[in-house]
């Protein structure tokens, strides 16, 4: 980032443009949610658009090229224990009352959803090629 910009905080890019930015940390589930909800109301009453940098992990590389070893399996290994936002956001339902169960039969359901979805889209037929473009904004100059 520093190599590529002056400015190596992304949410304040917009500030020459009078677009007012966040950053938030993308690991916390009830954090995202605050910030949306004051960016979407925002956008809501008119003001233009809001820029958001949301700081995040991940857990493997960029792609299937690149095995990631600019990180030890140790640092890894801590972010998934300690700063898991699923486990976290668990953990904290739980502290609020949710009932063990209940959680249990909404990621069944989300699991189910996503091995349909998966099914889905590897039994589909590829589309076709002009289909490319669909519902891509391409802006002429």
């Amino acid at each position: 980032m520093k190599r590529g910009s002056a400015e190596t905080h992304f949410y304040r890019r917009g500030t020459a443009f009078r677009i007012p930015g966040m950053a938030v940390n993308g690991m916390d589930v009830l954090e995202v949610r605050g910030a949306a909800e004051i960016a979407l109301d925002h956008v809501r009453k008119g003001n233009g658009p809001v820029l958001m940098e949301l700081h995040t992990y991940r857990y493997r590389g960029h792609s299937m090229s690149d095995p990631a070893k600019y990180r030890t399996r140790e640092e890894v290994q801590d972010m998934r224990e300690h700063h898991d936002p699923i486990t976290a956001a668990k953990t904290e339902l739980l502290a609020r009352g949710m009932a063990e169960d209940k959680l249990k039969e909404i990621d069944k359901r989300i699991r189910a959803t996503v091995s349909e979805a998966a099914d889905f889209a590897e039994n589909s037929p590829e589309p076709e090629l002009a289909e490319l473009y669909t519902d891509v904004l391409v802006e002429r100059y």
